[in-house]
């Protein structure tokens, strides 16, 4: 069991990573925010399931401890998650946070930084 934390990039779909790509096409499910493109979820297999969990600055769908619970239970539940960020997922982002809660529990993380803008 590994969650993807995967950079999307500054908006453009063309310009994700082709390890993203080869990873995002063999996801169990893809948690993902407002900031990375709907086009990139045509990656994932048809069948995995999508989890929206937006956040912008002042506008929070799920609260941060929420989207941490979400993948530490997605984690143990599916062999490939992706979490698809807008940017980096480090640049202005949460990701060691949630790399941190994965960890305590267990669950492997690795890494695959977007292009940033």
């Amino acid at each position: 069991m590994t969650v993807y934390m995967i950079g999307a990039g500054p908006g453009d779909p063309d310009l994700i990573t082709v390890k993203a790509v080869k990873i995002l096409k063999k996801a169990d499910v893809v948690l993902y925010d407002s900031l990375a493109n709907d086009v990139l979820l045509d990656y994932a297999p048809e069948d995995a399931e999508r989890i929206y969990v937006g956040k912008r600055a002042g506008e929070h769908y799920r609260k941060q401890p929420e989207i941490n619970q979400i993948l530490i239970e997605q984690g143990k539940k599916h062999e490939n998650v992706v979490r698809l960020k807008g940017g980096d997922p480090f640049i202005f982002g949460r990701g060691g946070e949630e790399e941190l809660a994965l960890l305590k529990e267990g669950i492997d993380v690795e890494f695959v930084s977007g292009i940033n803008s």
